[in-house]
């Protein structure tokens, strides 16, 4: 595709029991980009969502394995575009900015763009997933080095460069960390652009849970830090482990030079014990980093292989 040719757009619409909102959130996008298919994804819905999106003209597939990420899963191996935009039909995010997004996505030449939520009514975003969002960002920055303001806003805009070389692995609304993280260790071209965010239609209700999902989102960054990044995991647990180990041994050492005998025997095999684990750990922490290094390769090679 040239600059010049007008891109295949695909709108994906993950949806579970949105009735009251995928109409509108069809109808926004469809005035913000109407050259693009929409497809909505209905995972299960119980409320006649599929109906009602193929009503309002929307390409309708199902999904019967229950999570955003199998449905993500799903839509990125379906759907063939040039460029793709993925938010959730729950008609929060801003569509009207689409257009903006893909620009910036073209201009520059970028694999993805996240439309980072800003909202001016509490009820949008609720305080626990505000201060949930604020404390998973950071930690990715503290352990990735960098991040983004919202890894877990669902509105992205993709290349089909991104979309046809990822992996998606998750099961749920980790998805977003998933996507994240894949684009920072790829060292993707990515960028970032403040959208607006509103409530939701009445009738409609966050399927996000803020402890439950929250924990699975943490459990996914930890998963991938330990993925990605084996030597800093593992090294930072054999460290931790070898101080304990030192701690124990000092006293026994004291004892020794003062007198030349070792009266704890239990307490030096501990302390033996814990340092060998320390080592292993950190030969753990080297072996692997070689081999995520050569996966890593091979995700590039994959995502250098689909034409930009």
């Amino acid at each position: 595709m040239t600059a010049n040719e007008h891109p295949r757009v695909a709108i994906l619409l993950p949806c579970y029991n949105e009735a009251a909102a995928i109409g509108q959130t069809i109808a926004d996008f469809r005035a913000a980009l109407p050259g693009a298919t929409i497809y909505v994804y209905d995972n299960n819905s119980s409320d006649g969502t599929a109906e009602i999106a193929r009503a309002a003209g929307a390409v309708v597939r199902t999904e019967r394995m229950q999570g955003k990420g199998h449905v993500v899963r799903r839509m990125f191996a379906d759907v063939d575009a040039d460029i793709y935009v993925m938010a959730d039909g729950d008609a929060t995010y801003e569509a009207a900015a689409a257009p903006g997004l893909i620009a910036l996505l073209r201009d520059e030449q970028l694999d993805m763009v996240v439309g980072a939520r800003k909202s001016e009514v509490e009820a949008a975003y609720r305080r626990g997933h505000r201060l949930g969002n604020k404390l998973l960002t950071g930690m990715l920055a503290w352990l990735f080095g960098r991040t983004f303001t919202d890894i877990l806003s669902g509105y992205r805009v993709f290349s089909r460069r991104f979309v046809k070389s990822f992996p998606v692995l998750s099961e749920g609304f980790e998805i977003e960390t998933e996507i994240s993280v894949h684009a920072l260790e790829l060292r993707m071209p990515v960028a970032e652009r403040v959208t607006a965010y509103a409530a939701r239609p009445e009738g409609s209700e966050s399927k996000l849970n803020t402890y439950r999902d929250g924990w699975r989102i943490l459990m996914m960054i930890l998963t991938l830090f330990r993925i990605e990044k084996p030597l800093a995991f593992f090294g930072l647990i054999g460290g931790a482990l070898a101080v304990l180990s030192i701690g124990l041994s000092i006293p026994l050492f004291l004892t020794y030079f003062e007198t030349g005998l070792v009266p704890r025997f239990p307490t030096a095999i501990l302390a033996t014990g814990i340092m060998l684990l320390a080592f292993l750990n950190g030969f753990c922490g080297l072996i692997l980093d070689t081999v995520v290094r050569g996966r890593r390769e091979m995700r590039r090679l994959a995502y250098l292989a689909v034409k930009a």
